[in-house]
């Protein structure tokens, strides 16, 4: 019962405030150029430790280098310019195969 509510309470597809934190702290992890998925720590879990064994080497070294450059970042108390935070979405988009925000169309 307990583990079926918290996984609701923390799941933001179900849940309107996880949904509203999980919006906020993107944005504030997007000023350093990171994603949501680089703050799991591969010492603090096994599963973490495993996952990013099997990632592709390139994967793995783009997440450390997003990671050195954001304690760079937060060492200096400054952010990632806007527009390299803008050029580094459309080049992710791109590498997933996504159309850029302004020629997606809506069904």
């Amino acid at each position: 019962m307990a583990s079926s509510w918290m996984q609701w309470l923390t799941n933001p597809r179900r849940n309107w405030f996880a949904a509203q934190h999980y919006k906020a702290l993107s944005n504030r992890l997007k000023k350093y150029g990171l994603r949501y998925d680089d703050l799991y720590d591969p010492m603090y879990d096994l599963d973490i430790k495993e996952a990013l064994a099997r990632l592709p080497r390139e994967v793995v070294d783009a997440r450390n280098q997003r990671l050195k450059r954001a304690i760079d970042l937060s060492m200096k108390h400054e952010y990632l310019p806007e527009d390299l935070q803008v050029k580094k979405e459309n080049a992710e988009r791109e590498a997933l195969g996504a159309l850029p925000v302004y020629q997606r169309t809506i069904p």
